[in-house]
């Protein structure tokens, strides 16, 4: 519910360990960056938080000075990479997250911020799909109650909006049974 900009996870947890919830956290498509804590030394377990694919990694006992450093360093980090999604161009759609904009062949297009969310989603990773349940999950949350076809029918509304054959779509393409995802674009994301 926090929306939080980075997460401190200490692996050695009572109930479930930091492994499993760094697991359960990505799974949802949380993408907020992750610094895992551990009181074992082990070289190992560093690896397997690194493998799984933890932003960082820092062994008890540490600096308070360190931590801070390595928190400061990967915030720097995901600002660099939230910056570089600002604009998308796709055929003849312009897409502005940062003002929350669209235009098709030079007209503005009206659109919800749902709408904007489930493009960001699927504009982050081009060619992969996105299941309607990770629409749900990071677009809707948990505080709502949305159904798979709340996904289903913003899909048909943003292809109504931007494709231009929605029954035909070029962009927003479906898997049928998963999911959705976004054909890569012939023009580039700035």
């Amino acid at each position: 519910r926090e929306q939080p900009d980075l997460i401190v996870l200490d692996v050695m947890m009572p109930k479930l360990d930091g492994f499993t919830v760094f697991q359960e956290l990505r799974s949802l498509g949380n993408k907020t960056p992750i610094l895992m804590l551990t009181a074992k030394g082990q070289i190992e377990d560093r690896v397997k938080g690194l493998d799984m694919g933890a932003d960082d990694f820092l062994p008890k006992p540490f600096s308070r000075i360190e931590l801070l450093a390595r928190i400061r360093a990967l915030l720097r980090r995901v600002e660099r990479q939230f910056r570089t999604l600002t604009m998308v161009r796709f055929g003849d759609v312009q897409l502005d997250f940062v003002c929350f904009k669209a235009e098709r062949a030079g007209k503005p297009v009206p659109m919800t911020p749902k709408e904007f969310a489930v493009l960001k989603l699927m504009l982050e990773t081009p060619g992969k799909v996105i299941t309607r349940q990770k629409f749900l999950d990071v677009v809707w949350g948990y505080a709502a109650f949305p159904t798979t076809r709340t996904v289903d029918k913003h899909i048909a509304g943003l292809r109504q909006k931007l494709e231009q054959n929605p029954n035909e779509p070029r962009w927003i393409q479906t898997v049928h049974g998963v999911g959705y995802f976004f054909k890569h674009p012939d023009e580039g994301m700035d």
